[in-house]
């Protein structure tokens, strides 16, 4: 094995002191804690099998043209500069990481709420025309727990076929077939075709395109970055890299078809539907939330995400928490009166994880952080790309259902928050553009401890701290009741454990 590089972690995983949390993940590429050689046979969530995309049968490695391809790429190889040597240390050995990396910066870039036209009036993005201000998306939590369910949940099941070809046709690595070649990566043993590299690079080209529009030139570069360096690296002839792009276009087109349809082009409603929901409310329960921005917004964040399609929940009902206390109620009084003494005496260190949770505009929101916490499990255990790829999987489309279902909460029950509740109540943050009722940050949370502690058992301890820390932070901030909080969790768990089900069911255990 040639240039093994010892894995290296930068940061130390889940440090209980250590409250900043860069985007960047900085890892050396290390040798694959084992192949999974039967992921091909693993369920995928939308493919109908893993050979339901064809791609090429490969030529054998004694052609006439694979061998010319294998002179292409042992010059490339031998001949590269440091500056591409940079850039395949960047890539690494699993590149999923480096995407999701990618797609978190561009959440926090895109995580800005519209500013009011000068007539007091507010516009909305328009994905029919993106470049118009305010651009499209707004990348708020809801927008990026689906951005990040539908880039891992293709990533999945294009890997899943990649492996079933891998396996399939067996065609060796290309270090294999000619020791010469000088690879600047670990040779972990996989079989060459296709590319898994470039998969995930075509995957990420497709949804994350679909999904920031005006990244596209952007999102091209890295992808073609990404390509180039499999050959830098000496690990893919070029048909390799050919077929993986094949087959990582074809899958994503399957799952951006499912998102045309799954309602969120109408989760951000009009003011006359928003109006109704809010009027629905206090009908029913007396109360309901308002906007006390100045001017006020005339409808909050996707008043309808409550209605968009689930990955893995029946329907929203299933989940459904039960009613909140009433303002007034002896049981509000009493977390209420807590948010006050709160606010009296805060501590440094309950400002301190109030602000790491924030997670609020120009960040990449709490499920991006909860894909910060499963990258960096992804190295702690030397995943590969595969492996790598079911976390994101399941640990996004929980994270969706979660968000899908809070929102559901939020606009049914459409419950004041303690700044419109408690008079003269004042938070340390700013004040979300949604209903309280239940808080979006515990129910993201815990569902993602939930799946992260079924996956990785050993660490079960500390997902579950990040979750109560996440929960508790807004009680902290002055932005959620704690029943808000601890209602919350319950319904994340309750959505986490639908996910689950699937996931002992689909051959990877």
């Amino acid at each position: 094995m040639k240039n093994i590089f010892i894995l290296i972690a930068a940061m130390a995983f889940f440090s209980s002191c250590e409250k900043d949390l860069p985007t960047y993940i900085s890892f050396e590429a290390y040798e694959f804690a084992s192949l999974d050689e039967n992921g091909g046979t693993w369920d995928p969530i939308l493919l109908d099998s893993a050979t339901q995309i064809g791609i090429p049968t490969p030529e054998d490695v004694t052609s006439p043209s694979y061998l010319a391809e294998l002179a292409d790429l042992k010059a490339a190889a031998s001949g590269a500069s440091a500056d591409e040597l940079e850039i395949v240390e960047y890539w690494s050995s699993n590149s999923l990481i480096r995407w999701n990396e990618i797609a978190r910066e561009l959440a926090a870039k895109y995580n800005l709420a519209p500013a009011p036209n000068p007539d007091g009036t507010y516009s909305a993005p328009d994905p029919a025309n993106p470049s118009n201000y305010p651009n499209f998306p707004f990348a708020h939590p809801p927008y990026a727990c689906r951005m990040f369910a539908y880039w891992g949940t293709a990533q999945f099941d294009a890997l899943i076929a990649a492996w079933e070809y891998k396996y399939q046709y067996n065609r060796p690595a290309a270090y294999e077939v000619d020791g010469s070649i000088e690879t600047h990566l670990p040779e972990n043993g996989l079989p060459g075709y296709p590319s898994e590299g470039a998969v995930i690079a075509a995957v990420s080209k497709s949804i994350l395109t679909a999904m920031f529009p005006l990244e596209k030139d952007f999102i091209a570069e890295k992808a073609a970055e990404h390509f180039n360096s499999l050959h830098w690296a000496g690990m893919n002839v070029e048909s390799e890299i050919a077929a993986g792009d094949s087959l990582g276009r074809a899958v994503a087109a399957v799952f951006l078809n499912r998102a045309k349809n799954d309602g969120m082009k109408n989760a951000q409603a009009p003011r006359p539907v928003s109006d109704s929901l809010k009027a629905a409310a206090q009908a029913q329960w007396g109360w309901q939330w308002d906007n006390l921005e100045d001017p006020p917004r005339p409808v909050g964040i996707t008043p309808l995400f409550g209605r968009v399609k689930p990955w893995c929940i029946p329907n929203v009902e299933a989940v459904r928490p039960v009613p909140p206390p009433a303002p007034g109620s002896a049981e509000f009084q009493k977390d209420a009166e807590e948010l006050q003494e709160i606010a009296d005496n805060l501590t440094p260190e309950q400002r301190k994880i109030a602000n790491f949770w924030a997670d609020g505009l120009g960040t990449y929101t709490p499920p991006g952080h909860w894909n910060r916490f499963a990258g960096d499990l992804m190295i702690k255990y030397r995943e590969n790309p595969l492996r790598s790829a079911r976390t994101f999987a399941y640990l996004n489309m929980a994270v969706m259902d979660a968000g899908i279902s809070c929102w559901d909460a939020k606009y049914y029950y459409h419950y004041p928050r303690p700044s419109q509740a408690i008079p003269g109540f004042k938070t340390i943050l700013g004040i979300p553009n949604f209903p309280s009722y239940t808080s979006g940050h515990s129910t993201f949370s815990a569902a993602a401890a939930a799946v992260l502690s079924h996956i990785y058992p050993a660490d079960q301890a500390q997902s579950e701290a990040w979750a109560d820390e996440a929960a508790e932070s807004r009680i902290y901030a002055g932005i959620h009741y704690r029943f808000d909080a601890e209602v919350g969790n319950v319904q994340g768990k309750a959505v986490a454990s639908y996910t689950i089900e699937v996931a002992e069911k689909d051959g990877a255990q």
